[in-house]
Order: structure tokens, then C-alpha cells, then sequence
């Protein structure tokens, strides 16, 4: 019995401290488990802070100014003009010159100047101006060398692209000089702001009409190129072969200029001189037949 109760309390022993180092390892676990929640927690935290770090700077970027576009200077986007003349030699003046007309009509332009010369004996002459789109100019221009035979032909390109810039920006500035002003004269209070800011509302308007005017001018001779046609009969001269003939034949003309104008001269001093001829002249000469008269009816002296 005394063996037994010994096994016995050996056992009940071994249970005790079984449970007291159960107990201790799981309030452990718990204690560790605790322990590792809050650093878990801790961790997540800086993480979002980081993925929601690099959004931050969208803010600053999206206040930051645009830069301004620079304007488009590509050549079919440039202001140029273009101006052409040509000298063509026809049969017939009049019909050629109904022809260029036509010619012009048909590209969406028009006739600017008609002078022609009928001088006879194939000698005529014409000159015309014409205005044409400048995207039709070369036809055009290709189009009046059909008309007979080509003597001369010239063409002159102007690049009025950074003019036309600088009226654009010029009239957006006075426009709303003047849009400032037309607002001050509407809050003007006494009859001396009032006069003074109509004035100045007026003088704005004059400055930025006159830009206008030239926006437009320019606008016009972009769209609408000018071509000068002269057209010559069979046995016109061409304008400047005179000028440049040498020898006998141009100092024939030159003599003959010369005379022509001294003509010219000496019949203008004469009809200036005239009207005091016929005011001072014909008293004096009717004084002078009425003493010779009178003379003559004196009887002569008789010798002693």
C-alpha cells in the first residue's frame, strides 16, 4: 500500500507540473502573438504611406504653365506675295485681250486695269491687270505665254509671314486697350472723366482700326496675287527697245526729243508773254499811227 501511494503521488505530481508548464507555454504563445500584431500593424501603415508617397507630386505638375506654341512657319502655312508680269506678242490685241480676261474670270479672279492702243497697222498694243488666287497664279500666268509668242516674263515672291505676326499680336493688345477703356467710360462719374476717356476710347479705336485696315491689305494681296499682261501687235515695239537702240537711230530720236521740247518750252513763253503783248502793244501802236498822221498833215517849212 505504501509502494502504491507512492506511484500514486509520483503521478499526480507529474500531472501538476505538466499543467503549470502547459499553462505557462500558451499565456507565452499568447504573449508572442500579441507582440506580433502590433508590429504587423506598424508595417502596414509605412506601406501605404509609400505607395501613396509618389502620388503627391501630381499636384505641382498639373499648376505648372503650358508652354506657349510657337507659330506654324512651314511653307505652305507662310503669307507670301506674289506678283508676275509678261510681255506676249499676238496676231490679234483685242481678241488676246479678251482671252486674258476670260483667263482671269475663270480662276476666281477678275480684271484690275484695261489700257489698250490701237495704233494701226498691227502696231497696237494692250496692258492689263489682273488679280488672280494666288494658288491659281503659275496657271494663269502659263496660260497668257499661250496666247501668242513670249518676249518676257518675270515673277516676284514677298514674305510677309512675321508682318502679318506681329499685326496679330498688335491688334489683340489694342483691342483690349480698347475694351479696358470702353469699361472706364462707362464707370466715368464726372463730365471731365467722361470727355478725357472718350478721347482716349477714340484715339484707341483710330489705332486699331488702322491695324485692321492693314491686317486686311496684306490679307488681300496674299489671297489675290497681280499679274501685268502686256500685249503686243506684229509690229509693236517693245516697250524699252527704243531706249536701248544704238547709233544713228537713237541720237535721230534724241535730236528730235530735244526739239519737241524746246517747241514745248518756247510755245509756253509765248503764250505767257502774249496777253501782255496784246494789253501793252496795241495802245502803243494806235499812239504811234496818230502822230505819224498828224505829222503828215503839217504843211512843210518854206526855206527863207
Amino acid at each position: 500500500m505504501r509502494i502504491t501511494r507512492l506511484i500514486a503521488g509520483a503521478v499526480a505530481a507529474g500531472v501538476l507540473l505538466a499543467g503549470c508548464s502547459g499553462g505557462a507555454d500558451e499565456s507565452g504563445a499568447q504573449s508572442s502573438a500579441g507582440g506580433g500584431a502590433a508590429p504587423a500593424v506598424g508595417q502596414a501603415e509605412p506601406m501605404a504611406a509609400d505607395k501613396a508617397a509618389p502620388a503627391a507630386p501630381a499636384a505641382p505638375q498639373q499648376g505648372k504653365n503650358e508652354p506657349a506654341q510657337a507659330p506654324d512657319l512651314r511653307v505652305d502655312q507662310r503669307s507670301i506675295i506674289y506678283t508676275g508680269n509678261i510681255t506676249v506678242r499676238v496676231k490679234d490685241v483685242d481678241a488676246a485681250a479678251a482671252r486674258a480676261a476670260g483667263y482671269a474670270g475663270g480662276a476666281g479672279g477678275f480684271v484690275g486695269a484695261d489700257n489698250r492702243d490701237s495704233g494701226g497697222g498691227g502696231d497696237d498694243h494692250a496692258s492689263l491687270t489682273l488679280r488672280v488666287p494666288a494658288d491659281r497664279f503659275a496657271d494663269v500666268v502659263n496660260q497668257l505665254a499661250g496666247l501668242g509668242e513670249e518676249v518676257e516674263r518675270g515673277i516676284n515672291t514677298e514674305d510677309v509671314t512675321e508682318q502679318t505676326i506681329d499685326l496679330d499680336a498688335r491688334i489683340t493688345v489694342q483691342q483690349a486697350r480698347v475694351d479696358s477703356g470702353r469699361k472706364l467710360l462707362a464707370q466715368a462719374k464726372t463730365l471731365n472723366e467722361l470727355v478725357m476717356l472718350e478721347r482716349e476710347v477714340a484715339t484707341r479705336e483710330s489705332d486699331l482700326a488702322s491695324l485692321q485696315a492693314k491686317k486686311r491689305r496684306l490679307a488681300d494681296l496674299t489671297a489675290m496675287s497681280t499679274i501685268t499682261a502686256v500685249l503686243l501687235g506684229p509690229a509693236a515695239a517693245q516697250p524699252g527697245d527704243d531706249d536701248a537702240a544704238p547709233g544713228f537711230l537713237a541720237g535721230l530720236r534724241g535730236g528730235w526729243d530735244a526739239l519737241l521740247a524746246s517747241l514745248s518750252v518756247l510755245v509756253t513763253v509765248l503764250g505767257a508773254v502774249l496777253p501782255w503783248l496784246i494789253a501793252l502793244g496795241l495802245p502803243l501802236y494806235g499812239a504811234l499811227y496818230a502822230f505819224r498822221r498828224y505829222r503828215r498833215r503839217q504843211p512843210a517849212a518854206e526855206p527863207k
